[in-house]
């Protein structure tokens, strides 16, 4: 067995102050996924948006596997280096995934919880388009697996008003090593935690998309019927890059639920009798 590596040096966009809001990217992507987000939440919390490990401005340690522990580790490594008791965790697809699984083995770390595009397991049409996607960059190269990104990732109507946008994908796609991605996605296809998210009492929200053809948007109401006191929130017409096709939204619902928490925990205890 290899040995595990280091906990990398993450690369992290930081700004404001007050309550630690931890935004976590996607799988291939990098903390500019926020950039939607991170100047309004900077206006009432410390913001944090890391690169996570090989992703971005982030180097991969040597020998590293990408694994859920490895990940986790850099997290904390983050977190204790910005003498941060605790976070709220906000996560996207992959990065969701990483987000509910950091709650679960470190609960005392997240004062919050916020999935994005989430699941408590990858299922077999998840697997599937990951493997798509694997097989598309592999035989028929970078700008075809870039129109097969856009094709899922994205509500098709938001693309076509969007098309220089489009265009940056598919040119990114081909100076962009995947490497790191393909094995980050080998690790989460195991990933499954449906076992444990009942015992999770960390404040949870859900944040799920209606027409995301990545993660179906039933796996948002299992999370919800799973987590006790959990919220959710469902978009309309949107796919599964909430932040980038939702912005104002997410912004709102983040901040809503961190405003919300932050209050309940002020809030004096209730007296009996």
């Amino acid at each position: 067995m290899p040995e595990p590596s280091s906990a990398a040096q993450l690369y992290v966009r930081e700004e404001g102050e007050g309550p630690v809001v931890l935004l976590l990217h996607m799988v291939g992507g990098n903390h500019t996924v926020w950039n939607g987000q991170i100047p309004s939440l900077a206006k009432e919390f410390r913001v944090l948006a890391p690169d996570l490990r090989g992703h971005g401005r982030t180097p991969a340690p040597s020998g590293s596997e990408y694994t859920f522990p490895e990940l986790e580790a850099d997290i904390l490594a983050l977190l204790d280096k910005k003498g941060i008791d605790s976070a709220y965790v906000v996560g996207l697809s992959g990065g969701a995934l990483l987000a509910l699984r950091f709650a679960l083995d470190h609960p005392q770390r997240v004062r919050g919880l916020v999935v994005i595009s989430g699941a408590a397991y990858a299922d077999n049409h998840t697997r599937a388009i990951a493997q798509r996607w694997s097989e598309t960059l592999a035989k028929q190269g970078p700008d075809a697996f870039a129109l097969r990104l856009l094709k899922d990732l994205y509500y098709p109507d938001w693309i076509e008003e969007h098309l220089d946008f489009a265009d940056a994908v598919r040119a990114n796609a081909k100076r962009q090593d995947f490497r790191p991605a393909e094995r980050w996605a080998v690790s989460m296809e195991k990933f499954d935690e449906r076992n444990r998210i009942a015992g999770l009492r960390v404040p949870t929200l859900i944040v799920q998309a209606m027409d995301d053809q990545v993660v179906d948007a039933s796996h948002g109401r299992i999370l919800r019927q799973s987590i006790p006191e959990s919220q959710i929130r469902i978009l309309a017409e949107t796919g599964h890059m909430i932040p980038l096709e939702r912005p104002s939204e997410t912004v709102e619902a983040i901040a809503g639920f961190v405003r919300a928490t932050e209050a309940k925990r002020s809030a004096p205890a209730r007296s009996e009798g």
